[in-house]
């Protein structure tokens, strides 16, 4: 789940062959077991799944042979966990001296919150992002519509340092904290605060909502615009061709700004959202519409870049889903079929175990 789920499926795009490792399913009263839906992380498409039981020494042992075979090795337990377990660096590393293990943490590996339980939102909060955003209607830090702090700050943190500790040829444990690549995205805020002391938040900067040529306005329809229109020719185009010249010399004129927004609310209101990107958009403006997920879908851009793919499910039949959209990453020409299920006994035979010993692990209920 979370950064590490995240990586894998971008590790995949790129071409990784990606086996994800879970629990054996949990036997007696108090069984637990999670399992995304079928269609998150792209549904696993291109992975392979084993389920072991690494408490037991069977299950433990199969884990090391497999990462006899692996270039990198993700895990997401908290500090500790994967030492207690036997399946930790040192253990993996006895085994393929050239191992990139990477753990990925919410707070790290060290510091008074690494043993924190935490979710995206918590990493958000600590790394300063929910401080200098638009205060919601209580004043509360509003919330993000997306997971932020997993995808940016730990999954692509994740993804980069790996292929990196790749590139260099060297075994390497990479302490992957969520909360520190939160920290980086923000650091031309916090590194303008440690300068000069200044300290960032809501109305500051430019990006921060302080002028009216960057924010969100709606339309007659009451779907909405996003103007961007930092650069001063970007601004002029935008106020004159909304009848507003006369606040195209005042753009970052502090006294004025609340006029400025009421006028162009004013303007904005005469018609729908959709006329609006018509006559703007494609007239160096820096407008832009802001999109439901239903509407992104259908949205002719993202059509002509082939941004949806179709994939087939077992049990779910046929559905869309988000392409491989990173640069580089690998596009296929059929659809995908999309994995269900476990692939434990083809992994072990891959692996180089015996029939004998993998229908002794499956007896047991070590492997699934």
């Amino acid at each position: 789940m979370g950064p590490a789920a995240r990586a894998g499926r971008w590790l995949a795009d790129y071409g990784a062959e990606v086996v994800n490792v879970g629990a054996v399913p949990s036997r007696g009263a108090n069984q637990i077991q999670i399992t995304p839906v079928f269609h998150a992380y792209s549904g696993h498409r291109g992975m392979r799944r084993i389920l072991l039981d690494l408490k037991s020494d069977h299950g433990r042992e199969a884990f090391l042979r497999l990462a006899e075979h692996a270039d990198v090795v993700i895990e997401s337990f908290r500090p500790g966990v994967t030492d207690r377990l036997g399946v930790g660096y040192e253990a993996v590393r006895a085994h393929n001296p050239k191992i990139v293990y990477c753990s990925t943490t919410g707070f790290g590996r060290s510091g008074p919150a690494s043993q924190w339980a935490g979710h995206d939102l918590d990493y958000l909060a600590v790394g300063g992002y929910l401080a200098v955003g638009e205060p919601g209607a209580r004043g509360n830090p509003a919330l993000p519509g997306a997971t932020l702090a997993d995808s940016a700050g730990g999954g692509m943190h994740a993804v980069i340092a790996i292929l990196a500790a790749l590139v260099k040829g060297e075994g390497a444990h990479l302490d992957v904290s969520v909360a520190d690549g939160v920290l980086s995205l923000m650091s031309l805020a916090v590194d303008e605060y440690l300068a000069t002391g200044a300290e960032p938040g809501y109305q500051h900067s430019m990006t921060t909502g302080r002028y009216a040529c960057y924010g969100t306005y709606p339309a007659a329809d009451g779907r909405w615009l996003a103007v961007a229109a930092i650069e001063p020719k970007f601004w002029a185009n935008f106020c004159r061709l909304l009848g507003l010249q006369k606040w195209a010399a005042h753009q970052t004129e502090d006294a004025v700004q609340d006029q400025i927004r009421a006028d162009i609310t004013t303007a904005l209101a005469a018609r729908d959202r959709d006329a609006w990107i018509a006559f703007l958009s494609a007239a160096d403006t820096c407008v832009a519409p802001v999109l439901t997920v239903a509407e992104l879908a259908e949205d002719p851009q993202y059509r002509s870049r082939n941004a949806f793919v179709e994939a087939v499910h077992p049990e779910h039949g046929e559905l869309r889903q988000t392409a491989p959209l990173l640069a580089g990453m690998l596009r296929p020409e059929l659809p995908y079929h999309l994995p269900t299920g476990t692939h434990g006994p083809e992994l072990l035979l891959e692996a180089g175990f015996t029939e004998a010993e993998i229908k002794e692990l499956l007896e047991e209920g070590t492997v699934a």
